[in-house]
Parts: structure tokens; C-alpha cells; sequence
């Protein structure tokens, strides 16, 4: 079964990769298309929105989990549940149905910008999806309200698995909360950090609805992720599988890179 539906679509789609045309039309071009790669200025432009949307909000999701995990496992806490249940209920919604939604959210005159408006905050609305900088900050805000949720509950059940005995005798050798937090939390949660950093970065090089249901792409390029560039050399533009495999297999050799360099930081040495 491994074999079947995983080995041998990686094969295929690596002899794909050296193939031209579309249909059954195709021709064998060898690496072309991989040297078409470092001269597609449509690829290059994906690869730096994904690579940003990479570098803030992985790390804004990581810490922002921790925060709300160790808040969340506080015992004296009232309502615990229902926390919980409210911070992670946004990765059980319907991707599409809440892309529309934060599209509706991020209007010129949609909520966020009457709300803004309101508060004196800004002298007038925001161009949320139609400014490039503006449109990377709604797709890192969705993205993070999403995700965040599904990485706090791993860190809530690690917390749960520390003895609350460590943390009593590290109070009574007067260690701060601070200190608490740094020397025994993180070490603890170290396995955990490094397998939701990887997985997050993942998630985030394969990033696809948000992009596609909030901003398409726009304004012009940029947003535009290296998974919405596949689908439109795939389906959009004329139909070209051959070089669409190959900007596939920059994504894998991406995150296999990734991967190495974060078991790396970890000092995770197997």
C-alpha cells in the first residue's frame, strides 16, 4: 500500500519533472525545467511571499501556543474548557468557509476597518487586500488565528505530563516564574517544540486556501505561495505538468532542508 500510493507517485512525478507538454503531448526536456526554476520570475516572486510568511508566522504561532498553553494549564484557571475549546475550534473550521469569511473581515469597509475607524486607531481604511504589504498581514493574521490553536493543545498536554513537584521545588530553591519557564518548561517541551516547528513549517511552505480564497494571489504577485503556483501552471495557465512536478520537488527539497536545519538547532543529534 506504501508502495503503491506513495513511492510510486513520487517516481512518477520525479520523471514528470523532466518532461514538457501537457496531456499526453509531453516530451522529454531532461533539467530544463529545473533550470527554467532560477529564471521564473513568477517562481521566485512565490518563493519569497512563502519564505515571509515562513520566517513571521511560524515563530508567532510557536510562542503564541506556548503562551496560551502554559495560561491554559494554570490550575487555578476558571473555565479551562471552554478556553480551550475556543482557541482550537478555528482548526475544525471549513478552510474555505472562513477564508471567505476573513475576506469579508478585511474589506475596505468590512468590520475591521469600521472597528479601526471607530477607535481613531486610523485616519481611513485600511487597504487590507489590495496593498501588498497590507495583503501578506491578513494572510500571516488568518494563518496564525487558524494554526495556533492546533499547536497549543500539543504543548497543553506536554505541560500536563511535567510533575507539578518539579516545578514546587524549583519555587522553594526561589526560582521566579521567569526562570521556571526558561530552565524547565521549554527543555521539557523540547521534543514537542521541535516536532510542531517542523510540522508548522510544513503546513506553511504548503500554504494554499487562504491565499487562493483571500487574495488569489493579488495584488498582482504577492501572495502568491509556491502551492498556488503549481495549481495555476496545473490548471490556471496553459496546462504544464512536467514543469509544475518540478517547482513540487523544490517544495520537498525546501522542506527536507528545513527539517535538517531545525533537528540542527535542536541539537536533536539522531
Amino acid at each position: 500500500m506504501i508502495s503503491v500510493f506513495y513511492f510510486y507517485p513520487m517516481i512518477q512525478a520525479f520523471i514528470l519533472s523532466l518532461q514538457s507538454g501537457s496531456g499526453t503531448n509531453l516530451s522529454f526536456v531532461g533539467l530544463d525545467n529545473y533550470k527554467r526554476v532560477f529564471s521564473d520570475p513568477t517562481f521566485i516572486a512565490a518563493f519569497k511571499n512563502t519564505f515571509i510568511f515562513l520566517i513571521v508566522q511560524v515563530p508567532i504561532m510557536i510562542l503564541l501556543g506556548l503562551f496560551l498553553s502554559v495560561l491554559l494549564n494554570d490550575p487555578k484557571l476558571k473555565f479551562k474548557s471552554f478556553f480551550r475549546i475556543a482557541i482550537f475550534l478555528p482548526c475544525v473550521t471549513s478552510l474555505v468557509a472562513y477564508s471567505v469569511i476573513f475576506k469579508d473581515l478585511f474589506a475596505v469597509d468590512g468590520i475591521l476597518n469600521k472597528l479601526l475607524l471607530n477607535l481613531s486607531i486610523v485616519p481611513e481604511g485600511i487597504n487590507w487586500l489590495t496593498d501588498p504589504f497590507w495583503a501578506k498581514v491578513s494572510i500571516i493574521i488568518a494563518i496564525t488565528w487558524r494554526w495556533t490553536g492546533y499547536n497549543m493543545i500539543f504543548y497543553l498536554s506536554g505541560l500536563q505530563n511535567i510533575d507539578y513537584s518539579i516545578y514546587e521545588a524549583a519555587r522553594i530553591d526561589g526560582a521566579s516564574s521567569f526562570q521556571q519557564f526558561f530552565k524547565i518548561t521549554i527543555p521539557m517541551l523540547k521534543p514537542i517544540i521541535l516536532f510542531t516547528s517542523i510540522t508548522s513549517t510544513i503546513g506553511t511552505l504548503q500554504i494554499f486556501d487562504e491565499v487562493m480564497n483571500i487574495t488569489k494571489g493579488g495584488p498582482g504577485n504577492s501572495t502568491t505561495s509556491i502551492s498556488q503556483y503549481i495549481y495555476n501552471l496545473s490548471f490556471k495557465y496553459t496546462p504544464d505538468f512536467g514543469y509544475a512536478a518540478t517547482v513540487s520537488y523544490f517544495v520537498v527539497v525546501i522542506i527536507v532542508l528545513f527539517a535538517a536545519l531545525q533537528f540542527k538547532l535542536a541539537g536533536d543529534k539522531k
